[in-house]
């Protein structure tokens, strides 16, 4: 789905990336604009819910990249990436869904989709999506050989995954945050120690893990006398895409 590309998205004086949100939920939506909007050289012009919507957008409005959702009330999302291809329509796509079928995958690359983003995700995957996007965008000029080439393709390409700080495993962060996702009050360290099995200290750090990666927020609450309390609340940004149906 590549166009003319202008100047390298990647370049100090280039504009910014224009991004138009397509998907159905509202709650998703405006959740994904929100973390197009905290990715420097991006800058989310829209959300809709239909393919309709989506069209007369891109009938009045630059839009460089689409976050497209496949499942859309009016029509399935490759269908219409396949229809603005077909159209000579220079934007790029990022389809963002829960849907795990390789044969969707594949299509997806043969209409030239940039990124296959999975739900539900929090903001530092699509903001790692986006900057490579950026980094691809920003190539420009004639490739000297296959080595140029090479570096052009591998700036989509997602690293391995990364791995967790030292004393954090997964099935644990995987439990204490399912127990924070399940508490909508949010919870205390020692609350998510006793309901996990782990020590306060313990559970604390997966919680704190958890606010640094963008998926939970903590507060102090002040009782009576001491201290005050942190409590840890699951964001809902972060689940948002969960929601959706495709």
């Amino acid at each position: 789905m590549s166009g003319p590309r202008g100047h390298g998205a990647g370049g100090p004086e280039a504009a910014e990336v224009r991004v138009l949100v397509v998907e159905d939920d509202p709650v998703a939506a405006d959740a994904h604009a929100l973390y197009v909007g905290r990715v420097p050289g991006f800058t989310a012009v829209g959300a809709v819910h239909s393919l309709a919507e989506a069209t007369r957008v891109l009938e009045r409005t630059p839009v460089d990249l689409l976050l497209l959702d496949l499942g859309l009330p009016d029509g399935h999302g490759l269908r219409f990436a396949r229809r603005l291809r077909a159209s000579g329509h220079p934007v790029d796509v990022i389809v963002v869904t829960s849907a795990r079928d390789l044969a969707v995958v594949r299509e997806s690359v043969s209409l030239g989709v940039v990124q296959y983003v999975l739900k539900p995700f929090a903001f530092p995957t699509l903001r790692e999506r986006l900057l490579r996007y950026a980094e691809f965008r920003a190539t420009a000029g004639e490739a000297a050989g296959q080595d140029d080439v090479d570096r052009a393709l591998a700036a989509l390409r997602a690293p391995s995954p990364a791995e967790l700080p030292k004393g954090l495993s997964a099935p644990t962060l995987e439990r204490v945050a399912a127990l924070l996702r399940a508490a909508p009050e949010g919870l205390t360290a020692a609350g998510a120690a006793e309901a996990a099995g782990t020590s306060r200290i313990t559970a604390r750090r997966y919680l704190e893990y958890l606010v640094d990666t963008g998926r939970a927020d903590r507060t102090p609450r002040y009782g009576q006398v001491g201290r005050p309390e942190l409590h840890y609340r699951w964001l809902a940004a972060a689940a948002a895409g969960s929601v959706s149906k495709v």
